[in-house]
This record gives structure tokens, sequence and C-alpha cells, in this order.
């Protein structure tokens, strides 16, 4: 077995796809197939169940999968450093970001290190927080931006800050005229526009349970993968929808955010560290500058949620 072969599987897994894997990774599909055929025997298991449209991976394909992963970025994560110890220093950060944070916390960090003097390379990977906290454990990552799920603190986290629900609605919305907190009950004969339950289960469940603790079922009419999917979506006049506040960053036209009273449902934005990452003085000063940087962001959401609340949060 080669690293290529782990490559191949992982890829296939991936997409789903053999002929998308095989786009992907510049070999050809029947060459790809041989190989994954050939691991397969070596193991002695079937990672894979053959569909009309695709594939799907086994039980015993999910397992492997996660150890692939692991081995992967292990490889990868050897040549970096033998690389850096070679130069005497250390200058690969490796974030996973939620979505959100690309336009959140992303752009105030690049700055924050630019200033910092210190030699830095980023790689930043977009994963869901539960993809993170994988990948923390697997040392695919150094650092994460994440979002918790609802009363869950992942041992991971090194710094937290809340990130309070708000309704976001289409400029021509009558609920959008107002001030201050809105009670989300009179949104109850809105149109909702959701994440996708398939991609983002959290937050289509959360959405549910803040529209069941305001005492109405939502009426989600539209579902969108992405978060500027959603506000496109709303942008449009196709509906509102139940994002956190720090969505307010990304400057869109045509939306106005509304905070929502007080609710028992809490949202918070997070930074994960491996529990058992060893932490020099560059690592450290990594890790205070995004802890940084998250604070800055929490100072701005209690600025832009204490004063108004239609348009857009000030950027970092």
């Amino acid at each position: 077995m080669e690293l290529r072969h782990l490559r191949y599987f992982v890829g296939v897994a991936e997409l789903g796809s053999v002929s998308r894997a095989a786009e992907k990774l510049f070999i050809a599909q029947p060459a790809l197939s041989a190989q994954i055929r050939q691991l397969e025997e070596e193991l002695g298991v079937s990672l894979f169940v053959r569909l009309p449209r695709g594939v799907r991976l086994t039980q015993a394909g999910e397992s492997f999968l996660v150890d692939a992963r692991a081995i992967l970025a292990r490889a990868q994560q050897a040549t970096i450093r033998a690389r850096e110890r070679q130069s005497g220093q250390r200058a690969t950060l490796r974030l996973g970001l939620v979505p959100s944070t690309t336009h959140s916390v992303l752009p105030g960090l690049l700055q924050r290190v630019r200033d910092s003097g210190l030699a830095a390379n980023i790689e930043a990977r977009e994963m869901i927080t539960s993809r993170q906290l994988q990948a923390l454990r697997n040392d695919e990552i150094d650092l994460g931006f994440a979002r918790p799920g609802e009363g869950s603190t992942p041992a991971e986290t090194v710094a937290a800050i809340d990130d309070p629900y708000c309704l976001v609605l289409p400029e021509g919305n009558p609920l959008a005229a107002g001030q201050g907190p809105l009670s989300l009950k009179r949104a109850a004969h809105e149109h909702f526009v959701s994440f996708s339950r398939y991609q983002e289960a959290d937050y289509f469940d959360r959405t549910a349970a803040l529209c069941l603790e305001a005492g109405f079922t939502p009426d989600i009419r539209h579902e969108a993968g992405q978060f500027v999917n959603v506000l496109a979506l709303v942008a449009c006049g196709l509906g509102v929808a139940i994002v956190p506040a720090s969505f307010a960053t990304l400057p869109f036209g045509r939306v106005v955010f509304r905070r929502l009273q007080a609710s028992r449902s809490k949202s918070q934005l997070v930074i994960l560290r491996a529990q058992r990452q060893l932490q020099d003085d560059w690592s450290s000063q990594m890790t205070q500058l995004a802890v940084a940087e998250l604070d800055s962001l929490a100072d701005r959401l209690a600025a832009g949620l204490d004063g108004t609340d239609r348009g857009v949060l000030p950027p970092g």
C-alpha cells in the first residue's frame, strides 16, 4: 500500500464518484477503479458499495477513511516539519473554518499575523465543526474556528464568544423597519429560508427549535447549503432566515438584520486547539493572535447589537 492509494481512496470517498474523483486527481477512470480494487484486495474488505450513479462507503470504508485522512495529514506534516526544521523556524499555521468565519474572522486574523512580523504561511480549510474536531485529533489542522452544538463545549475549546441569533429580512419587509429586539413570534406568518438539513443539520434544527420556542412551526420554503446563498435568497425576497449575528459582517446588500429577543437557545463561536498539541513560542503567539481577533469580533458584535441592528457590522 502506498500513499497514492490512500489519496485515490479519499478522493473517491469525498466526491462519492469514481469519475469525478478521476477528473480531480488527473487520472483515467479505469486506472482509478483498478487502484481502488487493488486496495480492497490488499485490505481484504469492500470499501465501497457500487451504486447506479456513484459509490457509497461501507462501514469498513467509513472506518478506513478516518485513518487514511490521518495518515495523509501526518505524511504532509512530516514533510513540512522537516523543511521547517532545516530552515530553523516553524512557519505554517493550518486553520479549520466554519463558513461564516471566512468573512468575520479570517481577514482580521491575517492582518494581525502580518502586523506581528511573524513568519507564517496560512493554510485555510473550510470545515464544519464535527470535521474540525476530527481533523484536530488527526493532526490535520492546528486551530479551528467552530460553532459547537447547543449546550456543547468541546474539550479542545480555548476561547469562546457569544454570537446571538438574528432574523435577516429583505429590505422591503415590514418587520425590517423597526428598531430594537424583535419577537420572533411576529415572523410566524413569514416564509423561511434555512440551511440545508443535509449539509448543516445543526442550523436547520436550531431554526426549528427557535421557532417552536416562539410558539410556531416555521414554514420553510427554501434551503441553501452555504450562508451566502441563504442571504442571497432572503435578498431576493423569498423569505426570512435565522442566522448568527456575525453573518452581518458580510457586506451583503438588500437585507436587514434584526436582533431577536432573549432565547434559551444560545449560539457561540469558539477557537479549537488539540489538547495534546505542544505549544512552542510560535504556536502560542499564533493562538494569542486568533484569540485577539475573536475578542475583536465580540466587541464589534456588542457595538452593533447595542446600537442600530439594521445594517452591516463594522469591519475589524
